[in-house]
């Protein structure tokens, strides 16, 4: 959809509406007064409807609808709504917003959504504060922002207070086009884009040759008063090959900077527009006076094919470098088998699937949506998503996740989210907020360009004055455009979104997910870090190794039983030892609540029913119970009935097998490692001198976890926090980086800054050397934008750079800065080294209470 919007002209007029509505053309009843301004002059319509979209139509700007429709209203099916109008209304459809709006991950109530787009026109990352700016402006739009590299933008807006379609329109109006993100169409946008430059590039490439090899001739005749002729008919030929070059292959340059310039602000392209034009009309000028001196059309032709050639570059660079990433999108079919109630299969396009569903995937396809296996036995390769090589093993009843790869057998799958609910488009948010979000460094380059191009602006105007007053006056301009040429802040704009994109897209390729961009800023300075330890130092798989009975329990029931009826309501990582101990077990707990950092109460068979650590006992002392002789680590969990503690649950879990290796790996580097666990304090002690950890602290609620983080900052450190467990939210809020375990809590997800998805642990300390080598990569790029800039200015301001150079300079610059961005992708597609099996039998450590 073009965003050109023809213009009323003096000689056209609104279409006949031989006294029937303005609108739709229909006779008007008698005594309906519903009239709508247009151009000055008022309209009748025939009904408030009418009155209403003709209204939208002049208010949004489509009143030359009324001039150019070919035929009256209401005839010939001619529309009564703009085709363009239509299009953008349709995303306000809920059977449209389906497939890729979702509640905003802050509220999750539906009150605000979010969806991801894709914008087509984005030439530098100038278009991208543009359009920030304008669509954070409108009323009712809560968050915007846009992945310079992967031109993808996460909205988040109140659908109360502002439509889609206006939002849309919005982008629209500014010249661009903004459509829901799908990976089929914006490979198609980008083979689209990728066609438009390398045709303005080969007419420039071919321009730049012809004008070019005629400069060499007019230099060499150019004291040869004999051909004077011939010279002046040559440069008449050189202006005509340089026009194509101006007026086609340098247009994304000037709709750059005439968008700017709408916007009241001075972005990368008005410099470069400026020296383009500038050189060409002085040029022709030069050439219309039969002068023959000052023509530097080679100048204008070199300038716009080495800028041309150099932003290609970075399209490519900028692909590459998101190629991680973009591997998400093609890892679900495109197509998958349904069976109807038959069991016959059908294809259906993957959009088709609804929740219920039931389809079949034979070995080597990708599962098409989440779901649980039904029917069939087989492994599931999640190397995509998590890292890990081995393939895992999946019956009836396990659940698998939209993307990854049945390897062994075919399965049956039942449907249980599709769409935009999946964990694969959830993991595609969580990192387009990563990259789109902007780290503080950037935020203040982003901010100085403006400045910076005044700057030059006013620099280049007073260099101009100093030459043509006391130096040259005919080398004035010239010098003027090279300052205008060399200093173009596009590698200072280019130096930080190529670098973030590329370290997202590898730490990817490692199963850790960045979904925030503050966070490789922060992760670089973190000196301490904290663990939590069930799920996190351990497997988080629980299991009860004894139980001592302090009161018998009712006739031919179990005290488990009610325990994992209680359990049954939780997703911590100790609920899943007493579900299954308990799984064939009829009891059911009724008016459960969740006490974080405490454990759960409910009534069963009508009795206060309360299960979990210390804290539930109250004033009660615990009952005498020891640990098992042979779990020395195992932790207690006592269950109590109408106030009285009727059960003690011992429970263990077995360290990650990297627990030890990472915390020894962290220790080298000179990071301070904590153990903050709500296990009670001996058993804490000793899991931590069992990993190896000097310092660590037991017994802790969700507060004391945070109050001991808030010390730490307190003292200056930074603090990374890693958890699991919903009751773990609050402590990987307030940390400066948080990590959330891929197996963790929905919750805790959403409050971490990185998630593990593959749950290695020994993927941390990679991380921190990544985040590091994105920091320093990062300030590289901008101390040498800076200094190249530096250094240019004022060789140009001397005159010692013709404006070719100049353009040749500033190209160079941009491409050191994105080949250095690129340094952080591994040189080749990582293979991921599957776990080193210790021969041994795994040893228990203890397993925390719920807090």
């Amino acid at each position: 959809m073009s965003g050109y919007r023809p213009e009323p002209d003096s000689t056209a007029t609104p279409t006949d509406t031989r006294g029937g509505c303005f609108h739709c053309g229909l006779p008007i009843p008698g005594g309906a007064n519903y009239p709508v301004l247009f151009e000055g002059r008022e309209r009748p319509t025939c009904c408030p409807g009418c009155q209403a979209v003709a209204g939208a139509i002049i208010e949004r700007g489509l009143g030359a609808y009324y001039h150019h429709r070919p035929t009256p209203p209401g005839q010939a099916g001619e529309p009564l709504v703009p085709d363009e109008l239509r299009e953008l209304e349709l995303f306000d459809t809920e059977a449209v917003q389906r497939s890729f709006v979702t509640p905003a991950a802050d509220t999750g109530d539906g009150s605000r959504l979010e969806a991801a787009l894709i914008l087509e026109g984005i030439t530098c990352a100038a278009c991208v504060w543009l359009n920030e700016r304008h669509v954070q402006s409108l009323p009712g739009v809560i968050a915007f922002s846009i992945n310079y590299s992967t031109h993808r933008a996460r909205l988040v807006w109140d659908p109360e207070r502002i439509a889609l379609s206006e939002i849309l329109k919005a982008i629209r109006d500014i010249g661009y086009h903004a459509h829901p993100y799908d990976p089929g169409t914006r490979e198609q946008a980008i083979a689209r884009e990728r066609g438009i430059a390398l045709r303005r590039i080969g007419v420039a490439a071919l321009g730049m040759m012809q004008v070019m090899m005629l400069a060499l001739a007019i230099w060499l005749g150019e004291d040869d008063p004999q051909h004077a002729d011939l010279m002046q008919f040559m440069r008449w030929v050189a202006a005509a090959l340089t026009t194509p070059v101006v007026f086609y292959s340098a247009i994304p340059f000037y709709q750059s900077a005439w968008r700017d310039l709408r916007q009241r602000r001075l972005g990368m392209d008005v410099p470069v527009s400026l020296a383009i034009i500038v050189t060409y009309v002085a040029s022709l000028y030069a050439v219309l006076l039969g002068t023959g001196e000052h023509v530097y059309f080679e100048s204008v032709v070199m300038f716009v094919f080495f800028l041309l050639t150099s932003r290609y570059l970075e399209l490519i660079a900028r692909q590459h470098a998101s190629q991680a990433i973009d591997r998400l999108d093609r890892m679900v079919p495109a197509l998958a088998h349904r069976l109807d109630a038959g069991g016959q299969e059908e294809p259906v396009a993957l959009g088709d699937l609804i929740p219920g569903d039931h389809v079949r995937v034979r070995p080597g396809e990708s599962v098409p949506a989440d779901g649980v296996v039904v029917q069939g036995r087989s492994t599931i390769n999640r190397a995509l998503l998590t890292g890990e090589p081995d393939p895992e093993p999946v019956a009836a009843q396990d659940e698998v996740v939209g993307g990854t790869v049945n390897v062994d057998g075919p399965l049956v799958i039942e449907v249980r989210r599709v769409g935009a609910e999946t964990t694969l488009a959830a993991i595609q948010r969580l990192l387009d907020r990563a990259q789109s979000e902007k780290p503080r460094i950037a935020r203040l380059a982003e901010t100085g360009t403006g400045w910076f191009v005044g700057a030059v602006l006013l620099l280049t105007a007073l260099a101009g004055l100093v030459w043509y007053a006391w130096i040259d006056p005919s080398r004035a301009l010239w010098v003027m455009v090279a300052m205008l040429v060399a200093t173009c802040p596009c590698a200072l704009a280019l130096a930080t979104p190529v670098a973030l994109t590329a370290t997202t897209g590898t730490l990817s390729r490692l199963g850790l997910l960045v979904t925030r961009g503050r966070t490789l800023e922060a992760l670089a300075r973190v000196d301490t870090v904290c663990l939590d330890k069930t799920g996190t130092l351990t497997e988080g798989r629980p299991r009860v190794v004894a139980q001592n009975d302090h009161v018998a329990p009712p006739p031919g029931q179990d005290w488990r039983a009610w325990a994992a009826a209680l359990e049954a309501h939780s997703e911590h990582p100790l609920s899943r030892a007493f579900r299954e101990a308990g799984a064939a077990s009829d009891v059911t707990a009724r008016a459960v609540h969740n006490e974080p950092g405490s454990g759960l109460t409910g009534e069963i068979e009508g009795c206060k029913v309360a299960i979990g650590g210390r804290g539930m006992l109250s004033q009660t002392e615990p009952p005498a119970a020891e640990a098992p002789v042979d779990n020395s680590f195992a932790s207690p969990i006592w269950l109590v009935v109408d106030g009285e503690p009727v059960a003690t649950f011992w429970l263990a879990d077995t360290p990650r097998p990297e627990a030890a290796e990472t915390v020894a790996t962290l220790s080298a580097r000179g990071l301070e490692v904590i153990l903050l666990t709500g296990d009670r304090p001996e058993a804490g002690q000793r899991f931590a001198e069992h990993l190896g950890i000097d310092r660590f602290h037991g017994g802790l609620t969700p507060e004391d976890k945070l109050r001991h983080v808030r010390e730490l900052q307190a003292e200056g450190r930074t603090v990374l926090m890693a958890g699991e467990g919903i009751n773990d939210a609050p402590v990987l809020a307030g940390a400066d980086v948080s990590l959330a375990m891929g197996g963790g809590t929905r919750l805790a997800q959403t409050q971490a800054d990185l998630v593990l998805t593959s749950d290695r642990l020994d993927r941390l300390p990679e991380a921190l050397d990544q985040a590091r080598r994105t920091t320093r990569i990062v300030r590289q790029n901008i101390a040498w934008a800076i200094a190249y800039n530096v250094v240019a200015l004022p060789i140009a301001a001397a005159g010692l750079l013709t404006p070719w150079l100049a353009a040749l300079g500033m190209s160079m610059s941009s491409l050191l800065v994105v080949g250095n961005a690129l340094r952080l992708r591994p040189g080749r597609d990582r293979v991921v080294a599957p776990r080193e099996h210790d021969s041994r039998a795994p040893t228990e450590a203890p397993a925390s209470p719920p807090g």
